[in-house]
């Protein structure tokens, strides 16, 4: 019998000054059972970055043909892409090909090192691509706001982000390895 993914909700305030775009949702999270609870809190990380009412989780892991969540415009078409981790060139040119900007967040010090050293150059090409790496230690803070019900609140000023909840405060900085033109 296959393992169910695991439900999460979290109800999300934010405020991102940056774009001036002021926004609360309520956000349903499907965590596969191979994804991890850092993986997954960057997901939500991801969303609350780009913060749309239109912008949608997809099937994510169970689905190779989509990203970890997309903005759709009014005739289906694809304004953002946003993908997770370490994918190859090919992905990301798929992605490139088919979407006005593409957001890639990527984690784990030690292969997205290596990995960003591989295609560096490669990836410079695609100039609707923005990468964003989060380090291990800001991962592991983000991780304890993990909770099958979550309230959270997002305020976005300068490409920070203040993440709180009623126990937790937490800055989050990405490091910027490539800004779409």
């Amino acid at each position: 019998m296959a393992l169910k993914a695991t439900i999460y909700k979290a109800v999300v305030n934010v405020a991102d000054m940056d774009r001036h775009h002021y926004l609360d949702a309520t956000l349903t999270l499907a965590r596969h059972p191979s994804e991890t609870q850092e993986r997954m809190m960057l997901r939500l990380l991801a969303w609350i970055k780009y913060a749309n009412e239109r912008l949608q989780f997809t099937r994510g892991l169970s689905a190779e043909d989509e990203p970890e969540a997309w903005l759709r415009n009014d005739h289906l078409g694809i304004d953002l892409w946003i993908e997770l981790g370490l994918p190859d060139e090919r992905r990301i040119k798929k992605a490139c090909s088919q979407s006005a900007e593409v957001a890639l967040f990527t984690y784990n010090s030690r292969a997205a090192d290596i990995w960003w050293q591989q295609n560096q150059s490669k990836l410079s090409q695609f100039k609707n691509l923005s990468i964003w790496y989060l380090d291990d230690a800001q991962l592991a803070q983000l991780s304890a706001f993990a909770a099958r019900t979550m309230t959270l609140q997002a305020t976005i000023q300068e490409g920070a982000i203040w993440l709180s909840d009623n126990d937790n405060n937490l800055e989050i900085q990405f490091t910027t390895w490539q800004q779409s033109a």
